[in-house]
């Protein structure tokens, strides 16, 4: 891309003394006339570039715009490096790896080995979820609206959606866009997401960033106590932190929280066995000693056959 190419350029010519246009333009892998275009660009945008002719000449940017006004530290070169990093973990492509060498090159403080931050985005979903992120970019980029089939506690349906964020989030990707069928805008989640295909072209909407405040999409409801084992402490600590729970005279944990989906709060104390118990809700308490019961006939009459 070439927005990327002049970021590489100017990083180069920022770096060195010197560069010339045959050097720029096999480092880039294009043309000399191209890289011509790239530095008359880059000098309409107000960046000082000159040019010299002969033996010892090239390109370079004048000596004090280098000494007064340096585009950017070594750490925020950095931070940019582990973001495009992270990326390039999801993406499916090699387009930020190659991006991070151009910004590396001649700096040994940027180079990849120097990097103390590496974040890998990258789920069991990889192989499904990068061919969607690229097509979901797309489809922003381009205008164009998303239609997919989604699958949700209510059953599956075909969803035609105008995408205007990939958001990574809650440790999973999702969509943000305007559904047509709730003429509102929603929150998609990539893994509950098929045979995605790009539709008919849109006309963007003037949005405000989403606002995705866990206490707005998750708005909670339910209050939650529950004695959990003292063996169970690491997943309490990982899951909620610290203050999430109350060390009791017995050694038990109780457990106290404010939880968002009924369905997923019955899950996930069936996830604990019998190292759990729920004091409230009283009717939650009842419903999973329902559910326990036809689980326990279940397996029985599986015994007897």
């Amino acid at each position: 891309m070439k927005i990327d190419r002049l970021i590489g350029i100017l990083s180069l010519l920022l770096q060195k003394d010197t560069v010339t246009a045959p050097e720029l333009a096999e480092h880039f892998e294009v043309s000399r006339r191209t890289i011509n275009r790239d530095i008359e660009d880059l000098g309409r945008a107000g960046i000082p570039v000159m040019t010299r002719q002969g033996a010892g000449g090239g390109i370079s940017i004048m000596e004090h715009y280098r000494m007064e006004r340096t585009l950017l530290t070594t750490a925020e070169m950095q931070d940019i490096l582990a973001g495009l990093r992270a990326l390039d973990s999801v993406n499916g492509t090699n387009r930020y790896g190659q991006l991070m060498e151009k910004l590396s090159a001649g700096s040994s403080d940027f180079m990849v080995g120097s990097q103390s931050v590496l974040i890998d985005l990258s789920s069991w979903y990889k192989d499904s979820l990068a061919p969607k992120i690229e097509l979901i970019r797309s489809a922003i980029t381009g205008g164009r609206k998303l239609v997919f089939l989604y699958f949700s506690p209510k059953g599956e349906q075909e969803r035609c959606v105008e995408p205007y964020y990939l958001i990574f989030r809650w440790s999973s990707w999702y969509v943000w866009g305007w559904c047509g069928d709730r003429e509102d805008y929603r929150l998609f989640k990539l893994n509950r997401m098929e045979m995605p295909r790009l539709s008919d072209p849109f006309e963007k909407r003037r949005i405000p960033l989403p606002d995705l405040r866990t206490e707005r999409i998750f708005p909670g409801g339910i209050r939650v106590k529950a004695l959990i084992d003292q063996s169970c402490k690491w997943r309490l600590v990982e899951e909620f932190g610290t203050d999430c729970f109350e060390e009791m005279e017995d050694g038990k944990l109780l457990f106290h929280a404010d939880y968002t989906n009924r369905e997923n709060l019955v899950t996930w104390l069936l996830s604990f066995r019998e190292k759990a118990e729920i004091l409230e809700p009283s009717e939650l308490r009842e419903e999973l000693r329902i559910t326990l019961r036809s689980m326990l006939k279940k397996y029985e009459e599986d015994k007897e056959s």
